[in-house]
């Protein structure tokens, strides 16, 4: 188990479309990664460790809400609270495993319920740990006029054998979206 510290970094906001009309939709991309610990400990050596420990799920529950700024911020958009899980699972697939004599165990990675399984460990990582959430909403909830909109991410997981727990939230740095008549 390693000590690191765990982090929320690199959240941005992307807006389209560049001047919405009241009427349109807007969508802002969120984007986001954890970096630290669970990054570099979230490798094959600690997935055949866990899976001895009987240690064989993992669940990183995550959310974000966008927000206008101001004395009085007002929610926007529907705010996403969700999660990706993790199953450790024993198999003699040679594509899968990278030392087949010795390491057979491997990883599934569901989001909202859509299984997939990675080719390679860095591929685990960055389906488990990188983020790219779109959240779309009706630019008659800001009106018409300039608006700064900024996003507040949130992200926990539990103990276990690799891992120690963290619960973070981080905001964002605000974007500016103009709404025409």
């Amino acid at each position: 188990m390693t000590n690191d510290k765990n982090a929320i970094s690199g959240v941005s906001l992307e807006k389209s479309p560049d001047k919405p009309k009241v009427g349109d939709n807007i969508a802002i991309d969120v984007k986001f990664s954890i970096t630290g610990a669970l990054r570099e400990a979230f490798n094959e050596k600690s997935w055949e460790k866990a899976y001895k420990n009987h240690d064989n799920s993992f669940k990183l529950r995550y959310g974000v809400k966008l927000h206008t700024s101001g004395l009085r911020k007002k929610e926007i958009g529907k705010p996403l609270d969700t999660y990706k899980k993790v199953a450790l699972f024993w198999t003699r697939n040679p594509k899968l495993t990278q030392q087949m004599g010795e390491r057979k165990i491997w990883v599934q990675i569901s989001k909202n319920f859509e299984p997939f399984i990675p080719k390679n460990q860095v591929d685990a990582q960055q389906l488990l740990l990188d983020f790219d959430e779109k959240i779309q909403f009706n630019a008659s909830e800001l009106g018409v006029g300039k608006h700064k909109i900024g996003a507040e991410v949130y992200v926990s997981w539990f103990k276990h054998d690799y891992i120690e727990p963290f619960d973070e939230t981080v905001h964002s740095k605000e974007i500016e979206i103009e709404v025409t008549k």
